[in-house]
């Protein structure tokens, strides 16, 4: 039996019901089967095995490969971006808002690296309708980030930084975004849970160094200098005086 889209959309949106737990677990051991063996290595028998779900059993749930990678990375946009969304709702500050995305980002990156590594590594498998709508989302994320740094360019007049900006010093704020997300995306390649701080130090370290590079902070001496701002957990939205 094969689910309706209307029905397989319910199910990856997070209801609770019985089916639903259930897709959202083969979600997952999908995700360990497609970072393990790559989209192309991987077989409805490896998940199946994986799972400990017959392949008929699957099959009542996703009516392809295709489909599950599809699932997979649309669950994956959709929260990070949900999440987002909820979280810049609670600050008005350039700077904050820019904290905001890459703490958001860099949160889900740490607990779902499998997930990210499979989101890179397959990111254009999907060729057809799957593959427009995957997009289409993604150009949202992107043109969300690219508002935050306009905003931050706008607000503390870096004239150094925009759309057009070009020089010796200028930096061009499509540079600046593919730059940040660059830092971001490869976290799952790197990141070691027992050697590494956690996220929230994670998302402050790559928001200093960004946030240093786009402003061009530097002191007599070469080195960046402090910034004072009131900044609030990504998280809460709590409001506290910190030096970044």
């Amino acid at each position: 039996m094969v689910i309706p889209d209307s029905q397989a959309q319910a199910a990856a949106t997070g209801q609770d019901t019985r089916f639903d737990r259930r897709f959202s677990e083969i979600l997952d051991y999908a995700t360990e089967v497609f970072a393990e063996k790559g989209y192309e290595g991987a077989s409805m028998r490896d998940l199946s095995r994986l799972s400990g779900i017959s392949l008929a059993g699957l099959y009542y749930y996703f009516d392809s490969k295709e489909k599950l990678l599809y699932l997979i990375q649309k669950h994956t946009f959709t929260t990070i971006i949900d999440r987002l969304r909820e979280r810049l709702a609670t600050s008005s500050d350039p700077e904050e808002r820019i904290r905001i995305f890459v703490h958001n980002h860099v949160d889900y990156a740490v607990a779902k690296q499998k997930a990210m590594k499979v989101l890179s590594h397959e990111d254009d498998v999907l060729k057809n309708g799957y593959g427009t709508e995957l997009a289409a989302i993604k150009r949202e994320y992107y043109k969300i980030c690219v508002g935050l740094v306009d905003g931050l360019a706008q607000a503390e007049n870096l004239s150094r930084l925009g759309r057009r900006a070009s020089g010796k010093n200028g930096i061009a704020t499509r540079t600046a975004v593919m730059g940040l997300f660059g830092m971001m995306n490869w976290l799952y390649t790197w990141y070691k849970p027992r050697i590494d701080p956690d996220a929230e130090a994670i998302a402050s370290q790559v928001s200093d160094i960004f946030l240093r590079g786009v402003r061009g902070e530097e002191t007599s001496n070469g080195r960046s200098a402090p910034r004072k701002s009131t900044l609030a957990d990504p998280a809460t939205g709590k409001r506290a005086r910190k030096r970044s």
